[in-house]
C-alpha cells in the first residue's frame, strides 16, 4: 500500500518536474584535430610486493597477490589480462628497493620478506627466487604482457640521516639478474630504476644529484648486455612523487639520451581511511588541481629533457591501499576516467593503474580475482569486452 502511494505521488508530480525551465547546451567534438598522443600501450596496471601480512586501517587487504605470491594458475587472472591483448604490467613498489635477485654472486642472504619493527616500510629485505622469476615470464609471455620491471636502485648504499641514503648504487645483483632474463630469452619492455626515492622520499630518499650520476650506469648496462639484440630496453626512473626542482636536477646531470621515460606516482585524493573520499572523488574542483602537476611535468621534460617522455608509474587514488568499500567500487570510476582523461591531455605515455589485483584499489579483486567495476572501465578503452 505505501509502495502504491509513493508510485501515485511520483507519476502525480511528472507535469510538475517537466513544466520547469530546461536548458540544453551541445558538445562539439573537433575529430580532425589531436592535442597530445599516447602510446598505443597507454593502459598499464601494477603487480606490487606487499606480502599478506601488509595491513592499514586495521585490515589486510593484499592476501596473496604480491609478485611472489600470486596465483598465476587462477583462470580468470588469464582471461583478464588476455582481453587487452598485449597489456602493459609494472612490477614495482614500495618494497622494491629491498628486493633480492637470487642470481649470480649474491653477496646478502636472499630470505622471504618478514615484517621487521626498524625495517623500511616494517619488512626486512625479500628475495625473487629464479624459479618464479620463470614462472612470471612463462605468464607473461602467455598472455602477451608488455612488461616494465622495477629495479632495487637501494642496493649497497647506506642510511645516512633520517629517510636520506647515500653511497654509491652497487649494480652487481640487478646486472647479473638483467643477464638471467637476457639468457632466458626474457622479453622485458623497459626497466624501471627506483620507487619512490624522489625529493623527500616515502620511507627513503636519494639526492637528485646522486641519482642522475647513478642512472647512467644502469643505461650502460643494459646497452651493453643487449648490443646486437633486435630490441633495447627503455630506461625508466625514478617511479616517484614530482618534486619539479628534483626532477630537474635529475634530468639535468644524467644527461642526454640516458633516461627514455620518466615516471611519477599520483595520490591526489590523499589516505584511504579518510572518511570524506567519496566526496573528493564527486568534486569536479578537487581532481582538477593535480592538473598542476601534469603541467609541470611537461614543462619540465620538454625543457630539460625532451628525449625523455612522461609515465605516471603508478597511480590508485587513495594511498595505503587504497579506500575500503570506495576504491573498489562503481564510484571509483569517476576519479580514474578523470585520470586517465587528464593524463592524456598533458601528453602522458603510459600510465600505470595500482594496481591489477592487490590492496582495496584492484581492478580485480584480491580474493576472488573477479573484475572490479574499474576493470570494465579500463577494458572500454580498448574498445573489447570481457
Amino acid at each position: 500500500m505505501e509502495f502504491g502511494m509513493i508510485l501515485i505521488l511520483f507519476v502525480a508530480s511528472i507535469p510538475t518536474i517537466l513544466a520547469e525551465d530546461i536548458s540544453y547546451g551541445t558538445i562539439v567534438v573537433d575529430g580532425t584535430t589531436s592535442i597530445a598522443q599516447t602510446d598505443d600501450n597507454f593502459v598499464c596496471a601494477t603487480i606490487d610486493w606487499w606480502p599478506h601480512d601488509k595491513c592499514d586501517y586495521k585490515q589486510c587487504p593484499w592476501h596473496y597477490t604480491s609478485t611472489i605470491t600470486l596465483d598465476l594458475s587462477h583462470p580468470i587472472l588469464t582471461k583478464a589480462i588476455q582481453a587487452f591483448n598485449r597489456l602493459r604490467i609494472r612490477i614495482g613498489g614500495s618494497l622494491q628497493d629491498q628486493v633480492l635477485y637470487n642470481v649470480g654472486n649474491l653477496k646478502s642472504p636472499c630470505h622471504p620478506f618478514r615484517k621487521m619493527k626498524h625495517g623500511l616500510f616494517g619488512f626486512s629485505k625479500g628475495c625473487l627466487q629464479m624459479k618464479r622469476w620463470d614462472e612470471l615470464n612463462h605468464f607473461f609471455n602467455a598472455t602477451s604482457v608488455m612488461l616494465t620491471f622495477g629495479l632495487n636502485a637501494l642496493y649497497g648504499r647506506h642510511k645516512l640521516k633520517g629517510s636520506l641514503w647515500g653511497g654509491e648504487w652497487d649494480s652487481s645483483n640487478a646486472e647479473d639478474f638483467i643477464k638471467y632474463s637476457i639468457s632466458k630469452g626474457y622479453q622485458i619492455d623497459s626497466w624501471e630504476y627506483g620507487n619512490e626515492l624522489s625529493g623527500n622520499g616515502v620511507g627513503a630518499h636519494v639526492h637528485a644529484d646522486r641519482y642522475g650520476k647513478d642512472l647512467i650506469h644502469p643505461k650502460k648496462i643494459i646497452k651493453e648486455l643487449y648490443k646486437g639484440s633486435q630490441f633495447e630496453p627503455l630506461l625508466v626512473a625514478p617511479g616517484g612523487f614530482f618534486n619539479q626542482q628534483w626532477f630537474t636536477k635529475l634530468l639535468q646531470v644524467s644527461g642526454s639520451n640516458v633516461l627514455d621515460a620518466i615516471s611519477h606516482h599520483i595520490y591526489n585524493l590523499g589516505a584511504g581511511s579518510d572518511p570524506k573520499l567519496v566526496s573528493k572523488i564527486l568534486d569536479p574542483n578537487h581532481l582538477n588541481k593535480v592538473a598542476n602537476t601534469f603541467i609541470n611535468l611537461a614543462r619540465t621534460v620538454q625543457t630539460h629533457g625532451p628525449w625523455s617522455s612522461a609515465w605516471v608509474g603508478e597511480s590508485g587514488g587513495a594511498y595505503n591501499s587504497g579506500g575500503p568499500h570506495v576504491s573498489d567500487t562503481f564510484v571509483n570510476s569517476f576519479w580514474y576516467l578523470d585520470q586517465l582523461g587528464m593524463a592524456s591531455k598533458y601528453h602522458t605515455k603510459v600510465y600505470c593503474r595500482q594496481t591489477l589485483i592487490g590492496g582495496n584499489y584492484g581492478l580485480l579483486n584480491a580474493t576472488t580475482y573477479v573484475p572490479n567495476p574499474d576493470y570494465y572501465r579500463t577494458d572500454q578503452i580498448y574498445g573489447k569486452t570481457f
